[in-house]
């Protein structure tokens, strides 16, 4: 008893088996959309940590324009006169003002708000020891009215947020795909429990375990593939629509959230990973209950 219209006998009359499709359709569903959110977000702490490292911010907090202007330049040439400085770049006080303006208005630049200068302060490296040293450096000029500030302390909690989303998401991937493999194996045993008579038959005609093993696999198989197919299509429609959405805020951050080849390539796989998966667990089920019962 083999071949094609033997497996149908043998199978499809299984509940359990058939709801193979719509389960993996389910299952890797949510686990595509778990990942590309831990993809994207892994994908953005990296650019933040890049954007952000070795970066300072330098305030003169001097009141008076003309004192705040002076004490703007020492800090300029302070500045050039470190190797370890790649670039400086003062904010023009208009767009200074253009911050300003959604909390103060229009008359913003008129209002004779003591603004602080503010410059830009890129280094050749990421090393603590090379930012205290120019942090140093620059408060040496004016204890009392330079401030300095890193990139990275301040964004540190939104880094650690990506991360530990990253991480989550990772989890909730690991946790369905070993759902997946549990409901497999509890779907194969069903469908065993359902053709235990005729299985019986097959093994006094000679029949081994290995080849009843294979008639599950194989209809499993089928079945994920299809699920699989189904439930990535949906997957990938929701990706792009929630991806667009974001691309149309302008957000810089956010931006950075967008999937890049890699992460595509690591969806594209996820769908094949959960067939095998679903295939290697219909065999384990098959011949460890065959073995213990038949």
């Amino acid at each position: 008893m083999s071949g094609a219209g033997t497996e149908r006998r043998v199978l499809d009359e299984a509940p359990g088996i058939r709801a193979m499709t719509w389960v993996m359709a389910i299952m890797l569903f949510l686990t595509l959309l778990a990942a590309a959110g831990g993809l994207g977000t892994a994908r953005a702490a990296r650019a933040l940590d890049r954007q952000l490292a070795g970066r300072l911010t330098v305030q003169v907090m001097e009141g008076e324009p003309t004192r705040r202007e002076a004490t703007t330049r020492r800090v300029l040439a302070a500045l050039g006169d470190r190797e370890e400085v790649v670039r400086t770049v003062r904010v023009p006080q208009a767009e200074l003002a253009a911050m300003l303006k959604p909390w103060l208005g229009a008359d913003a630049a008129d209002a004779g708000l003591p603004v602080p200068a503010l410059i830009d302060v890129d280094l050749v490296d990421t090393d603590p020891a090379t930012v205290t040293r120019v942090a140093q450096v620059v408060r040496a000029v004016s204890p009392a009215t330079v401030q300095v500030e890193e990139h990275a302390t301040w964004m540190t909690p939104v880094s650690g947020f990506l991360s530990s989303m990253t991480w989550l998401a990772g989890l909730v991937v690991m946790l369905m795909m070993a759902a997946t493999g549990a409901v497999v194996m509890l779907a194969a045993r069903a469908g065993l429990e359902a053709h235990r008579t005729t299985i019986g038959v097959m093994h006094i005609l000679g029949s081994t375990d290995v080849q009843i093993a294979r008639l599950f696999q194989r209809r499993i198989a089928i079945d994920a593939g299809i699920g699989s197919a189904a439930g990535g299509l949906g997957a990938l429609a929701v990706i792009l629509l929630v991806g667009g959405q974001m691309a149309a805020l302008g957000s810089e951050l956010l931006g950075s959230v967008a999937l890049g080849p890699a992460q595509w390539l690591v969806l594209a796989l996820l769908p094949f990973g959960f067939v095998a998966l679903a295939t290697f667990a219909a065999r384990v089920a098959v011949l460890g209950q065959l073995r213990r019962t038949l």
